[in-house]
């Protein structure tokens, strides 16, 4: 699909190879603040959430696509749509990639740009939130770039390693598609 193919990465559904990446991204502490997970998951848990990944958006409430480089597969990362709500036209989005190398090559950048196309064209959404830690100056510098907006902090929303941390709530309504 054209919409999800950028200059140098493209966006696609997960596949059955994409196990073991899922599983290291889910059983990632490092990145468990920023997810909202608080235990590990097993290859068998992963592997069902695979075999069931080709709902509907509409069915699931949430769509995760794999961030690829090129074309041997590989993924890079996973940008997610979730909290899917159609009546009121609007999903949260959030997005991970694996490793700090490939965080400096504005791979987020340009799959934030493709997923914020397909929301407002092809699932004609009419906006889009993300909820991000108030001390993650990345991904706050990353959804601003793209005209998201802050509407609110929700003050020690998230317990992380004994300590309260506020959370903001970033918005883009849609206006251009």
């Amino acid at each position: 699909m054209k919409t999800l193919k950028g200059h140098n990465i493209y966006i696609r559904a997960l596949e059955p190879n994409d196990l073991e990446f899922v599983y290291g991204i889910e059983n990632d502490q490092s990145i468990w603040e920023v997810s909202n997970t608080q235990t590990p998951y097993s290859r068998f848990l992963v592997k069902q959430y695979l075999e069931n990944a080709h709902q509907d958006i509409y069915e699931a409430k949430q769509l995760r696509l794999a961030i690829c480089q090129d074309q041997d597969f590989p993924a890079l990362g996973l940008i997610d749509l979730f909290d899917f709500d159609p009546k009121n036209n609007r999903a949260g989005v959030g997005i991970v990639i694996q490793d700090n190398e490939n965080r400096k090559q504005n791979i987020g950048s340009e799959a934030l740009g493709l997923l914020i196309e397909y929301a407002f064209c092809n699932l004609n959404l009419h906006q889009l939130f993300a909820n991000i830690g108030t001390e993650n100056e990345a991904s706050k510098a990353l959804f601003t770039k793209f005209g998201f907006e802050m509407i609110g902090i929700k003050k020690d929303w998230n317990f992380v390693n004994g300590v309260y941390k506020d959370e903001a709530v970033f918005q883009l309504i849609n206006t251009k598609f």
